[in-house]
């Protein structure tokens, strides 16, 4: 299976312009709210039109503006898992399953017996969308889906309507059905942890325009775009003027840094991710800032610390630290922050 969209859409005063390709894996869609993720989901669905462009799914055209070629949902064939599931609130767990099935009563009655089985759903039957757990309900929407033996899956937010304790146990059982599917699974997210750990193949889309295509990693490891470095996680950027080919100004930090990969003429931004930032006992390394304490935050396993220049309080970095025991210790005063010049990022 192969998908190729390349469309526009004009809504308002928002525009979507997407360009991607994806081959057999399942792609993630990454970007903020209101970016034109589930819009670009929904023209692949047939649920909204685009205005220009062209969406083929393995040779099939599902639309095409100059052609006038525009294939109704039902003829598309996607399986779409809505965020809030859409299941219908009258029918029972196996009316819902049996909804979109074909065949005899008692056909359909075995195979609903089956998805209920498979997707641990027995004893439920009888019960309505409004009875169900948010996982029970995300089960009988995947069942309702899978069972139609749709040409490519979207996922829309599949998890934010879920509890962080259900959460990461749905997650390994639906990308675990998703790889037994094998076709083509596009999914939509704004959790840059669950399109790293799931999505081979990334988009990152800002202000409906497409940033960056490409493996998952190697987006994350160089975004090459500021929007992308942002959307993936870099909490420390600072506007760059080139000064050689392996020195930049960082101009909001008013430091010089040099750098391991070539800065080319083009390049707008440097960053650093939070993680990659590392603390050292003086100043003599290149690439190093003093700082004193600004500012800190605790999750359950890791630390965000937050300091200022000491040359210039203006300039707050941030950096991420693993939490190794329940009792946190502030950041001793005067330390020395190192950026490695292998993990500076270079953005247009």
């Amino acid at each position: 299976m192969a998908l190729s969209v390349d469309i526009t859409k004009r809504l308002g005063k928002f525009f979507l312009n997407v360009s991607f390709e994806t081959e057999g894996c399942i792609m993630g869609i990454l970007g903020k709210s209101g970016c034109g993720k589930s819009m670009t989901l929904k023209c692949i669905a047939g649920i909204e039109k685009p205005d220009t462009g062209r969406i083929v799914l393995d040779g099939k055209v599902f639309f095409d503006s100059e052609k006038h070629i525009n294939l109704t949902p039902q003829k598309r064939s996607v399986g779409y898992l809505f965020q809030n599931y859409a299941l219908f609130p009258g029918m029972t767990v196996e009316e819902n399953i049996a909804v979109t099935m074909k065949g005899s009563k008692a056909e359909r009655a075995e195979q609903v017996r089956k998805e209920l089985e498979r997707f641990g759903l027995s004893g439920l039957e009888k019960q309505y969308p409004g009875e169900l757990s948010g996982g029970q309900a995300q089960r009988v929407a995947l069942a309702r889906m899978l069972v139609t033996k749709p040409s490519i899956i979207l996922l829309d937010e599949p998890f934010s309507a879920l509890d962080a304790s259900l959460k990461e146990k749905l997650q390994e059982d639906l990308f675990r059905m998703m790889s037994e599917y094998g076709g083509e699974v596009i999914m939509v997210t704004h959790d840059r942890n669950e399109v790293y750990k799931f999505c081979p193949s990334l988009m990152v889309i800002n202000e409906g325009h497409t940033v960056i295509t490409g493996n998952t990693r190697d987006i994350f490891k160089d975004p090459c775009y500021c929007d992308a470095a942002v959307i993936t996680g870099c909490k420390n950027i600072s506007a760059a003027r080139r000064i050689d080919d392996h020195t930049v100004e960082a101009v909001d930090w008013h430091m010089k840094l040099h750098t391991a990969v070539k800065a080319e003429e083009d390049i707008r931004y440097v960053g650093i991710r939070a993680m990659n930032i590392e603390e050292v006992g003086d100043g003599s390394l290149e690439n190093t800032i003093p700082v004193r304490l600004h500012d800190s935050m605790q999750t359950q396993f890791d630390i965000m610390v937050y300091c200022e220049s000491r040359d210039d309080p203006g300039v707050i970095l941030t950096r991420r630290t693993a939490k190794y025991t329940d009792e946190f210790i502030p950041v001793e005063e005067p330390k020395f922050w190192h950026m490695p010049p292998e993990s500076l990022l270079l953005l247009k």
